[in-house]
């Protein structure tokens, strides 16, 4: 039997403590495929290609590079604190050093509450395609359909969910090498997709071919700016979870900067791989309302699927319904890094419950953590799914407020912990300061608006309670639910929440085993 221990605290220094993970496990280009696997590139584009068109029209790939700069610029943050504090808290340690526990307890909040829905998600869309690849093979559109069967749905996304958690548990070096089968999959299917797209549309193969033109990646040229707003924040949806790099910082050889290094190429391939297929699939489908237009609301937010015969054809097609598949299934894996590695470094620290400390002794994971994130993403799943589809896609809607919620604080948090280093060089000033704390107004602003418009009972599913739209309801109320957690918590663990553990504003320092 495998053998749970308690990680013993270390005496603190500036409270930051050693977590028992598994140091040295991956390196670089592990570290950064782990980045682009948890955000899964090809799942996205599937699932916002058409939702985009709608808000955006040919602006799309301007949105798609709007959204990447933001993103870009909290990245930054991400890497001059990770410099300083290589801790598997990340935001949470990060916005605790700056803000102080309680804000810090917010921000670690916003990440897990993200995360386990996100999971959820992905649970379901590897579930969809699974069913639509078995279909495809077979040729058979009842082995298709055994996905729209609630029990059968929910029982696979159940079984994916457990051999994900099963995976991740037995630690980064099962979860490397799973992950460069699968984003190398995701990524040469994609190119290959992208480059028959453009020889179709040049070729005039399709009915609504366009024309390349530069004026596609200018995001002023959107109709309105309540529709850039709702763009963008499509866009963001797209690049979260490459802070999954800095999650697994304290696993990471040179943990100071190979895990900065890693986000920074992470990103430099999704924005790559976004902006590539957006202009192919622009080129070959046009935004059309009709047939395979991506402005066709029937097909909107399974693109690929649709596209996947006429551009690949019969044969490769198939293709493409296995790399959606793996880029969910991948994801649905790696995005346990970083919800495990906060839940653990928050209990570490007495913010949670102390049998969140368990570390596994053969595998150095937090197998408490991955355990419990794994059958509450279950739960959630099940739950949502039995009692409403619509407070299901509430919920996925409301997930930009929990995104730009935590990357904004974690933002702002590199700007004030840094707040003396302004003056040090021009490179302290843009790294730490500047460009940190343009990214979490952005963000901030992002936030902000997101919460304004979902008022509306118009925004989402259409739904409401009482007058008020139910992604509202459900994004605020998870927030605020939050805070109710936190009250519960200062009264079991006050000397974190008195700032006794993890002390504020302190230059830090990982103490070794």
């Amino acid at each position: 039997m495998v053998q749970l221990h308690d990680r013993p605290a270390s005496p603190p220094r500036g409270g930051v403590r050693s977590k028992g993970l598994n140091s040295n496990s991956v390196g670089l280009l592990g570290n950064a495929v782990i980045g682009v696997s948890t955000v899964a590139p090809v799942y996205c584009l599937t699932t916002t290609l058409g939702t985009t068109v709608a808000a955006v029209g040919l602006q799309m790939p301007a949105l798609f590079l709007a959204g990447f700069l933001p993103m870009m610029l909290v990245a930054f943050a991400y890497r001059e604190l990770n410099k300083a504090i290589p801790d598997s808290g990340t935001s949470f340690t990060w916005t605790v050093k700056a803000f102080g526990p309680k804000i810090g307890w917010m921000c670690g909040w916003g990440l897990v509450i993200a995360t386990i829905i996100v999971l959820s998600n992905l649970a379901g869309v590897a579930t969809e395609y699974l069913y639509l690849l078995l279909g495809e093979i077979t040729r058979s559109d009842s082995v298709a359909a055994l996905n729209d069967d609630k029990l059968i749905h929910v029982a696979t996304c159940l079984a994916l969910i457990a051999v994900a958690t099963l995976i991740s548990y037995r630690g980064m070096t099962a979860t490397k090498g799973v992950q460069y089968a699968l984003v190398g999959l995701q990524l040469a299917v994609l190119g290959l997709f992208g480059v028959m797209a453009i020889a179709k549309a040049a070729g005039h193969g399709a009915a609504g071919s366009l024309h390349f033109s530069w004026s596609w990646l200018d995001p002023f040229q959107a109709s309105s700016f309540t529709s850039f707003v709702a763009g963008l924040s499509l866009s963001l949806f797209m690049y979260w979870g490459w802070d999954a790099c800095l999650s697994a910082n304290e696993e990471t050889g040179g943990s100071e900067k190979t895990p900065g290094r890693a986000a920074m190429l992470a990103m430099a391939v999704l924005v790559g791989s976004y902006l590539f297929t957006a202009v192919a699939v622009q080129m070959y489908a046009g935004i059309g309302a009709t047939g395979t237009g991506l402005g066709n609301p029937d097909t909107s937010s399974n693109v690929l699927a649709v596209l996947a015969g006429p551009v690949m054809g019969t044969g490769l097609g198939v293709l493409l319904f296995v790399a959606v598949l793996a880029s969910a299934s991948a994801s649905l894996q790696t995005t346990f890094i970083p919800v495990s590695r906060t839940v653990l470094a928050m209990s570490v620290y007495e913010a949670l419950p102390a049998s969140f400390t368990k570390v596994n002794a053969r595998y150095q994971t937090p197998g408490r953590a991955i355990v419990t994130a794994g059958v509450g993403t279950g739960a959630f799943y099940t739950v949502m799914t039995l009692v409403s589809s619509h407070v299901l896609a509430d919920t996925i809607a409301a997930l930009t407020l929990m995104i730009c919620f935590y990357y904004s604080l974690t933002a702002f948090a590199c700007a004030w912990y840094f707040r003396h280093d302004f003056r040090n060089s021009v490179r302290d000033a843009l790294l730490k300061c500047v460009f940190p704390l343009l990214g979490g107004l952005t963000l901030a602003a992002i936030f902000g608006k997101s919460l304004v418009d979902m008022v509306d009972p118009a925004y989402g599913s259409g739904s409401s309670v009482f007058g008020v739209g139910s992604v509202f309801v459900v994004g605020a109320g998870l927030l605020a639910l939050g805070l109710v957690v936190m009250a519960v918590m200062t009264r079991r663990s006050p000397a974190f929440f008195r700032g006794e553990v993890l002390t504020r504003d302190t230059p830090a320092l990982v103490i070794p085993d």
